[in-house]
């Protein structure tokens, strides 16, 4: 898939041109979702999944301004996020049964994520998962206790949220720190070209109900690809390589090529991958439950 023939926001062109014309682009019915996707899918055609990323482009914007607290040029925000939502379009499986709206947030957050660890040099990869969970978590915790606009923290905001995020106070104290800043503001003016005063929040407002409910479990989905990755160390090491090779990857393996690689029959690896997506399922359901996401399953 080509990145080049998609609207992109670059600092000739300026983010309010674009917001305009990204909402040139229409949402798609879901019958007509899945047609694209499945002509993408099937057939590998561009024009397909041209519309399906166009017709999302909304999403991955509402979602970057999400970010904008990093202190990163939002233009290049956005794009990052248009490159995780072109990932999520190449990936995407319509059979499944989910909107391509509810898979591509995950790939959105992700590719902005990557990009905003990239770009700081206070969060490297060594870098424990708590202390990551903290730099992207601070600045709602600090809204949620009233505290967002301010400077140093009162110690008992900064116990609280210590608390809450699994982390030391030393480290909220510093992050907390190192993050305060400017911040662009949902109801900041922008020039929309002789057509009046408009807010960004005007441009990025999505009328779809169902995609709004989308917007609300991001949290949920990012929730759900961390109890996958803990339930895939339950698996032995060849249970986990045939399910990641058959289920988890871009470009699936046949079973016959599995088949030659442990030299057993094809009948075989389909036994194994089958009693893994098993064992994999059930540890996800024992996760959920110890952190009581959904009811325990016997």
């Amino acid at each position: 898939m080509s990145y080049a023939n998609l609207p992109a926001p670059s600092p000739e062109q300026g983010l309010s041109r674009y917001m305009q014309e990204i909402r040139k682009f229409p949402m798609l019915e879901q019958e007509e979702e899945y047609m694209l996707a499945k002509a993408w899918v099937d057939h590998q055609d561009s024009e397909a999944a041209h519309k399906l990323v166009t017709s999302h482009l909304r999403l991955a914007a509402k979602i970057a301004m999400g970010y904008r607290g990093y202190g990163l040029p939002t233009a290049e925000v956005v794009s990052e996020a248009n490159v995780g939502l072109m990932q999520a379009v190449k990936r995407f499986d319509p059979e499944k049964g989910f909107r391509l709206s509810t898979y591509a947030m995950w790939w959105i957050r992700a590719a902005i994520q990557e990009y905003i660890l990239r770009s700081w040099s206070l969060v490297k990869m060594g870098t424990t998962s708590a202390q990551k969970k903290l730099f992207f978590n601070l600045r709602k915790a600090k809204n949620k206790i009233g505290a967002l606009e301010e400077g140093d923290l009162r110690p008992e905001n900064v116990a609280q949220i210590a608390t809450e995020l699994n982390v030391t106070e030393e480290e909220v104290i510093s992050m907390n720190r190192r993050m305060t800043g400017g911040d662009a503001s949902l109801n900041a003016q922008i020039n929309t070209d002789g057509e009046g005063a408009s807010e960004w929040q005007d441009w990025l407002e999505d009328e779809d109900a169902d995609q709004a409910a989308d917007y609300a479990e991001k949290d949920e989905l990012e929730q759900r690809r961390e109890l996958l990755l803990a339930a895939m160390g339950d698996l032995n090491e060849r249970e986990r390589h045939i399910l990641t090779e058959r289920r988890l990857t871009d470009e699936p393996k046949t079973l016959e090529e599995l088949s030659e690689v442990y030299d057993v029959s094809r009948e075989r690896i389909r036994q194994i991958e089958v009693r893994a997506f098993e064992k994999l399922q059930k540890k996800m359901r024992e996760l959920a439950a110890e952190k009581g996401m959904v009811p325990a399953v016997n």
